[in-house]
């Protein structure tokens, strides 16, 4: 008999820039984020094991990395008159210039995902992003080669989208 099966609920920690977002999803991204920190601190059991939580703990420093990840949300949430409690981010070092690095075609799912997912509840902001060619990311990442990452859970409908499914 096999082991437990761990079944994590959603939390999605974008790689992509905030900007790209509708409102709930850059709330949702605060809001994730801040449970990430939490689960890196030790401060939670819950999530400990979740996958989106690989890069963080890879980086050499997943409270900085996290805190940097969480600044470029927050830094969103001010371009659009949010009041975000910037005291939530724990080791924010505005110094601290790490990236960590994501492969091209993870940053590219990411940017498919969020149109598949804005197409049902936000069509007017899917459409802005159809012809997006040039992607931008949250300052936390830097891109390089590569496939699809191995800790994304992916969705074979939106592989498919890109050609790969």
């Amino acid at each position: 008999m096999a082991g437990p099966v761990l079944c994590f609920p959603p939390m999605r920690l974008w790689t992509i820039h905030p900007s790209y977002l509708d409102s709930s999803g850059l709330v949702a991204a605060w809001r994730e984020g801040l449970l990430a920190q939490r689960v890196l601190e030790g401060g939670t059991r819950g999530y400990s094991k979740h996958p989106q939580l690989l890069r963080f703990r890879g980086s050499g420093d997943s409270a900085r990395s996290i805190a940097k990840y969480l600044a470029g949300i927050l830094a969103e949430a001010r371009e659009r008159g949010y009041s975000f409690d910037s005291s939530r981010i724990l080791a924010f070092d505005p110094r601290y210039g790490e990236r960590m690095a994501v492969n091209r075609d993870q940053i590219r799912y990411e940017l498919e995902l969020l149109k598949w997912k804005l197409e049902r509840r936000d069509p007017e902001r899917a459409e802005l992003l159809r012809g997006e060619r040039s992607i931008r990311l949250n300052g936390a990442f830097s891109e390089r080669e590569g496939p699809i990452e191995a800790w994304e859970k992916v969705i074979d409908e939106v592989l498919a989208r890109m050609g790969g499914g």
